[in-house]
């Protein structure tokens, strides 16, 4: 059971019209900043699409839902997404996800029944570990000549896009009747 005091995600989907990348992704950039400045932020990703798609997916981490609302409220994200209006087309989708329930949640789906915690930790274990092994083996030799720091965001990049898209939804829907208490 998840309270007002836990983290929590903001998981937003925006397709950029053709033409506009460039634009985009500076005023990502200038979000990313801006979000640094927010008290109660706790870091903010980016999966970029994989052509032929147009959908960034951004995932925004806050202490709790009441700085998610501050932020959602706030004049500075108004004034960012007037100037991203312009960038974008199609709808915009924004759930509000506490914890790891954000990979648990189909998109438009209602978050109140969410598995228990533990079969969701369980579950990203039972993703993240071959997924980061197979990563480590495949590429971990060509990385070996870099700081480890690089070496691990390198590795970060390709291990969250593919737990968030192929991984993830596969391991949800083969659990999903254990997952759901069935």
């Amino acid at each position: 059971m998840t309270t007002e005091l836990d983290p929590v995600s903001m998981v937003v989907r925006r397709r950029v019209r053709p033409g506009h990348e460039a634009a985009f992704e500076q005023l990502v950039s200038d979000l990313v900043r801006m979000l640094e400045q927010w008290p109660g932020h706790r870091g903010t990703g980016v999966i970029r699409p994989l052509p032929p798609s147009s959908e960034y997916l951004m995932v925004v981490r806050f202490d709790n839902v009441q700085v998610a609302a501050e932020w959602e409220d706030s004049p500075q994200r108004r004034e960012w997404l007037a100037r991203l209006e312009p960038h974008i087309t199609g709808e915009v989708s924004i759930e509000q996800q506490p914890g790891l329930e954000f990979w648990f949640t189909p998109p438009g789906s209602p978050t109140l029944s969410q598995p228990r915690r533990w079969k969701m930790a369980l579950i990203t274990v039972l993703g993240l570990y071959p997924t980061s092994l197979i990563v480590a083996l495949l590429i971990g030799p060509a990385l070996a000549h870099l700081p480890l720091p690089l070496r691990s965001l390198l590795q970060a990049l390709l291990i969250v896009p593919l737990m968030t898209y192929a991984v993830m939804p596969v391991a949800t829907r083969v659990f999903g009747g254990w997952l759901k208490g069935r």
